[in-house]
C-alpha cells in the first residue's frame, strides 16, 4: 500500500492546479497517499479532498502572523482526519507549528519529516519587511527546537545538509532538489546565444537576494540591458534603474527571455540552491553569480558561470562585464551549464521516489 502523508506549507495554491503543479502531484500520487494543507491564493479559493487551504487575511501584513497562529490546530485537526504516516514541513518554523499540532492531535507516531530548503535564519532577516527582524531570536529558537525533534530531515542540497548537521548533530536523511517543472525548459532545443548582448534577473526582489548589490553593480555598467523578472518588497530600487522590469511570468515566457539573454545574474547573498540556475542551465545560459550556498554546489568559477563574492558590487560589475564583452566566453559557459544540466538527471519521477522513500 502506498503511504499516506501530509504535505504542510505556505505555499499559496489557486485549485484546479497549473499544468505545471498538476504534474507535480499525480506523480507524487503515483508513490504516496497524499493530503496537502497549505494557503488558498486568493479568498474565497475553495480547496477538495487532498487540498485543505487556510484563506489569506487582511491586511495582508498580518498574514503572517495569523497564519503562524492558526497553524498548530489546523494540523491537529488535518492529524486527526487523516491519520498520516508521515507529516512533510516545508522549513523548520513550519515544522515547529507541526510539533505542538502532533501533540494537541495525540499523534505522536505520526513521522515528522522537516525540509531544508535554505538557511532558516535568514527568513526573517532578509524577506520582507524589517520589522521581521524582531521575530528573530524566536524564530531562530523554535526552528532549532523543530530540527531536532524531527524524525528525519529533508536537505535541498550538500550546502543545507551542511547546515543540518551543523545544528543537529546527525545527517540529513535525504538530500535531493525540490520538485521544479522544467517541462518548458526541455520541450525545445536551446537556441543560440542573441545577437545583442543581455542580463537577465529572475527571483523575489528581497534583500535575500541580493537586489541592492545588483542595483550597485548596474550603474557601473550604463551601456548594458538588464531584464529584471519578479516582485518584491525592493521592487522600488529596481525602478530607480534604466532596466526593463516585468512581474511575474509563466514558465514559457521566462524561457523566451532567457533565449533573448547572453547571461543570468544570481547575485544572492544567500541561497538554499538556485532553481533558476537549473532554469538556464536547462537553456544553455551560464551564470555570473555569488559564490555563496548551495549556488557553489551548482556552479565551477569559470566553467559554468563566473562566481563573485556575495554583496561586492565592483566584482558583480567585472564579471558581467566580461561576459558581455565576450561572445567566445559567453558560449563556453552556456555549452557547459548544457552539459551539466543534463548530468543532473532531474526527473519528477526521482522526485517522488525520494519522497516516498522518506515518508516509508
Amino acid at each position: 500500500m502506498k503511504p499516506r502523508a501530509l504535505f504542510v506549507g505556505r505555499t499559496r495554491y489557486a485549485l484546479p492546479l497549473p499544468p505545471g503543479l498538476a504534474r507535480k502531484w499525480e506523480a507524487v500520487g503515483e508513490r504516496i497517499d497524499y493530503r496537502v494543507l497549505g494557503c488558498a491564493e486568493r479568498a474565497g479559493e475553495a480547496g477538495d479532498e487532498r487540498f485543505e487551504l487556510l484563506q489569506p487575511v487582511r491586511p495582508s501584513r498580518l498574514d503572517g502572523v495569523a497564519f503562524y497562529a492558526r497553524l498548530p490546530f489546523r494540523v491537529r485537526r488535518s492529524l486527526r482526519r487523516t491519520r498520516p504516516r508521515a507529516v512533510f514541513a516545508e522549513s523548520p518554523q513550519i515544522g515547529a507549528a507541526v510539533v505542538v499540532g502532533r501533540a494537541l492531535a495525540g499523534r505522536p507516531r505520526a513521522k515528522l519529516v522537516v525540509e531544508v530548503h535554505g538557511d532558516w535564519r535568514y527568513a526573517t532577516r532578509l524577506y520582507g519587511s524589517p520589522a521581521r527582524r524582531l521575530v528573530s531570536p524566536l524564530s531562530d529558537a523554535l526552528s532549532a527546537w523543530a530540527l531536532r525533534r524531527a524524525d528525519a530531515v529533508r536537505a535541498l542540497s550538500p550546502f543545507t545538509a551542511r547546515l543540518v548537521e551543523e545544528s543537529t548533530g546527525r545527517p540529513a536523511a535525504g538530500t535531493f532538489a525540490a520538485f521544479t517543472d522544467l517541462e518548458a525548459f526541455t520541450e525545445r532545443p536551446p537556441l543560440p546565444l542573441p545577437g545583442s548582448a543581455s542580463v537577465l534577473y529572475v527571483g523575489s526582489l528581497e534583500a535575500a537576494k541580493g537586489i541592492e548589490t545588483l542595483a550597485a553593480a548596474w550603474r557601473r555598467l550604463p551601456d548594458a540591458h538588464l531584464v529584471v523578472v519578479g516582485r518584491g518588497s525592493l521592487a522600488p530600487v529596481v525602478e530607480q534603474l534604466a532596466v526593463e522590469h516585468v512581474g511575474e511570468l509563466a514558465p514559457e515566457d521566462v524561457v523566451a527571455r532567457m533565449d533573448a539573454s547572453t547571461v543570468l545574474v544570481v547575485p544572492s547573498l544567500t541561497e538554499g540552491l538556485g532553481r533558476v540556475i537549473i532554469e538556464s542551465f536547462a537553456r544553455g545560459r551560464g551564470v555570473v553569480a555569488s559564490s555563496t550556498g548551495g549556488i557553489e554546489d551548482l556552479v565551477t568559477d569559470g566553467v559554468e558561470g563566473l562566481l563573485v563574492p556575495p554583496g561586492d558590487p565592483e566584482a558583480l560589475a567585472a564579471a558581467l562585464a566580461r561576459v558581455l564583452s565576450d561572445p567566445a566566453l559567453a558560449e563556453r559557459l552556456g555549452a557547459a551549464a548544457r552539459a551539466r544540466f543534463e548530468a543532473l538527471g532531474l526527473t519528477l519521477e526521482s522526485y517522488a521516489d525520494q519522497l516516498a522513500a522518506l515518508a516509508a
